[in-house]
């Protein structure tokens, strides 16, 4: 039987296309905020199609996961860098989010890397409940990535305006203080992520310690 292509599987192709709206996006973000937010926000929103077609289709690969991770990092990162330079005064703040989104997957894959297993998805049943639960739930897991992209996403309109008005309040800052919460918790459970992680390494460095001794 021929191989098959994976490259051109439906959820990788559905990837491609999101790394596209997302470097598009960044082009536009300095001067255009309304095709930056459209093209930003719509490649997000395609992260919720990928794993459903992989699922659907019998296309679930290890080159679709990473595509996958590695895109959302990439366009979370980016738009913070934006965040940054639009707000100076909580340079930091941005910084360390991304430093702690960076960190905290990485150790998280390299952690189920070293156990096995197969997706960074994965935690062991002696895990964090709350971070079985983010990654278990799909509910959850779509409703903390929607929420803290969308936080992002407003405090980046904010910059330009305060949106149509509501009972006097900009909609924007309606969405952001909606969101916020939910990026607060997303971003606990990164930090969450990062103990778990570095915590399952060290368990394999003592259990392979106690094996030479």
């Amino acid at each position: 039987m021929a191989s098959e292509n994976i490259y051109l599987f439906v959820p990788n192709l559905i990837g491609y296309v999101r790394i596209i709206f997302m470097l598009v996006s960044f082009y536009f973000m300095p001067s255009s905020p309304w095709i930056a937010v459209s093209l930003y926000l719509t490649s997000e929103f395609l992260d919720a199609f990928d794993g459903h077609a992989a699922r659907a289709l019998n296309q679930c690969t290890k080159f679709g996961s990473v595509l996958d991770m590695v895109t959302d990092r990439c366009s979370t990162t980016g738009l913070l860098i934006v965040l940054a330079q639009f707000y100076p005064r909580y340079q930091v703040v941005f910084q360390f989010l991304v430093v702690l989104d960076i960190f905290s997957h990485w150790v998280q894959v390299y952690s189920n890397l070293l156990t096995g297993t197969q997706s960074h998805k994965t935690v062991a049943e002696s895990g964090n409940a709350f971070l079985k639960l983010y990654y278990k739930s799909r509910a959850v897991l779509f409703t903390m990535c929607a929420g803290n992209e969308l936080f992002f996403a407003m405090l980046y309109l904010l910059h330009f305006s305060n949106g149509p008005s509501i009972f006097g309040f900009g909609l924007w800052k309606v969405v952001a203080c909606i969101a916020f919460p939910i990026s607060l918790t997303k971003n606990v459970l990164n930090i969450v992520q990062l103990v778990n992680g570095f915590k399952a390494v060290a368990d394999i460095d003592i259990k392979d310690r106690t094996k030479k001794n």
